[in-house]
């Protein structure tokens, strides 16, 4: 431990040639990204994007959401997220909007594509001239990619369809897949020719855009939520929900390894080191994690024993337990909030709605004239937050047994007591 911490403290991110974390996020780990250069940005759903050239991070702090996806494109950063908006880096300018949750994100030279759930794709050319919207899809777009030139974007969406468009002109040109179920992610092989996919019904597959012939990898675990090719196109990373991270060879098309990297939850992004020498993976917890390829074989766990900020469900009263499950992902009980995506629970009996000051609330909770006590906190939960209060935005979620309502208020009414 004395050696990596003097490692961490000496060298930059590229020279990092073993195990190594990256903490400092307050929620999950939705999005990765490296530069050339070696530095890192991670997409968390604390409404933050981490900025790493060493162990210590430049918070870029704008979205009012929890950020999907992060893109370096040579001359800047882009972030989008769930707040609907693309926003470049620095500054954290909005320079895209859509009507609905922004899932993916890819960088060219002259455009930056954005994925929405609103059904569209955005096309934003990086010189601020005016945008192009592709489609819409008929369902939410979930995953684009540039062709090396820039003349073609790659999308898949919610309908299974895997579509090339026209960067020019806008209109689609083809249609590669028909899946049937939602095709999650993509990763375009152009030198070599393939274009990979991953689905809701865990399909992993490789498509060859020569013969249109497939091969498959499919290990029955899903959805698919996750990939990463390596620089030299020797390895596919595949991550996925129950979280797995698959290895595959592309070179003699075999799965190199397959080891459970995480104790919980899904691996949600994996990105490859500039040189390779990395596999970076990003999931449930608060750190980005990162394995030498070369070490991969020795299957180390993304998580600890006790993983995160969550402690084991059975060292919990019934209350703690419903807050770990519902709450403690976007909320903390501490007065400084730890860099959560909603704000802190601290001192929240009796407090009005929407008013801690530092936090960016909807205008709904703002104008609202609720005061949080033991009857809203429990009509929250029974009714859920899109109809207790339309247009928040908490996470659509209930607790439908009164007796765990009840638990949870018991709870927090002692550990968010100002004393506490």
């Amino acid at each position: 431990m004395r050696r990596l911490a003097l490692a961490l403290a000496m060298l930059p991110l590229p020279a990092w040639a073993e195990f190594y974390t990256l903490k400092g996020h307050g929620g999950p780990i939705m999005g990765i990204a490296t530069a050339p250069d070696g530095r890192i940005a991670t997409a968390s759903f604390d409404n933050s994007v981490g900025l790493w050239t060493e162990q210590t991070p430049q918070w870029l702090e704008g979205h009012e959401a929890a950020v999907n996806s992060v893109a370096f494109n040579g001359t800047a950063i882009y972030s989008a997220g769930d707040d609907f908006t693309l926003r470049r880096w620095p500054g954290g300018e909005i320079v895209g909007q859509h009507k609905g949750k922004i899932v993916g994100l890819a960088a060219s030279k002259t455009h930056v594509a954005t994925a929405s759930w609103d059904g569209t794709i955005g096309l934003w050319p990086v010189d601020g001239t005016a945008p192009m919207t592709l489609g819409p899809t008929g369902s939410g777009v979930n995953s684009v990619v540039f062709s090396p030139d820039g003349t073609q974007l790659y999308s898949a969406g919610m309908d299974g369809s895997l579509r090339i468009w026209d960067v020019s002109s806008g209109q689609e040109t083809s249609r590669l897949i028909e899946h049937g179920f939602g095709i999650n992610e993509l990763i375009l092989n152009a030198q070599d020719n393939w274009i990979a996919y991953g689905a809701v019904d865990g399909v992993t597959r490789i498509l060859d855009l020569t013969t249109g012939s497939e091969r498959d990898f499919t290990l029955g675990r899903r959805p698919i939520l996750a990939l990463a090719i390596s620089p030299d196109r020797n390895l596919l990373a595949v991550g996925d929900g129950e979280g797995y991270i698959m290895v595959i060879d592309t070179v003699d098309w075999r799965i190199a390894q397959d080891f459970r990297a995480t104790l919980r939850g899904p691996v949600w992004a994996l990105a490859f080191s500039p040189d390779g020498e990395n596999l970076h993976a990003g999931g449930m917890d608060e750190a980005m994690y990162s394995w030498p390829v070369s070490a991969l074989d020795e299957q180390e766990q993304m998580a600890a024993t006790q993983p995160g900020f969550l402690k084991n469900p059975a060292e919990m009263s019934n209350g703690e337990r419903q807050f770990t499950r519902k709450c403690s992902i976007c909320h903390s009980l501490t007065p400084d909030g730890e860099r959560r995506a909603g704000p802190t629970l601290h001192g929240i009996f009796g407090r009005p709605a929407g008013t801690l000051p530092g936090y960016f609330y909807s205008d709904t909770l703002q104008d609202s004239d609720i005061i949080w006590n033991d009857k809203t906190i429990n009509a929250l939960f029974d009714e859920g937050p899109d109809h207790y209060i339309p247009g928040s935005k908490m996470p659509m979620q209930r607790i439908t047994q009164a007796s765990d309502r009840d638990d949870l208020i018991a709870f927090l009414r002692r550990a968010t007591a100002p004393e506490n």
